[in-house]
C-alpha cells in the first residue's frame, strides 16, 4: 500500500518545484506529482503550484526514506525554507 504526504514550501518559484521533483523522482520507490495551485488570484509573491504529493510504494526502503530526507533538507537550506 502506497503512503502519500503533501509537501508544500510557500514562496518557491515554479522551476525550483520543478528542479526538487526530478530530483526526488530518481529515488526508487518514490512517486512525486505537482499540485495545481489553488488560489484564484495571482500574485507574484506566490508559488505557480499548491507543493507536491510525495507517495512511497511499497518496494521503498529505509535508504530511499533517508535518501528523500537528505534532499528535502538540501533544498530547504539552499532556499531557506
Amino acid at each position: 500500500m502506497e503512503t502519500k504526504e503533501k509537501i508544500e514550501f510557500s514562496g518557491l518559484p515554479l522551476a525550483v518545484y520543478r528542479e526538487i521533483v526530478a530530483h526526488l523522482r530518481q529515488v526508487e520507490g518514490v512517486k512525486v506529482s505537482l499540485i495545481p495551485q489553488s488560489s484564484q488570484q495571482f500574485d507574484y509573491n506566490q508559488s505557480q503550484v499548491g507543493g507536491f504529493w510525495l507517495s512511497w510504494t511499497p518496494n521503498s526502503n529505509s535508504e530511499s526514506q533517508q535518501r528523500v530526507q537528505q534532499i528535502l533538507a538540501y533544498y530547504q537550506n539552499l532556499y531557506g525554507i
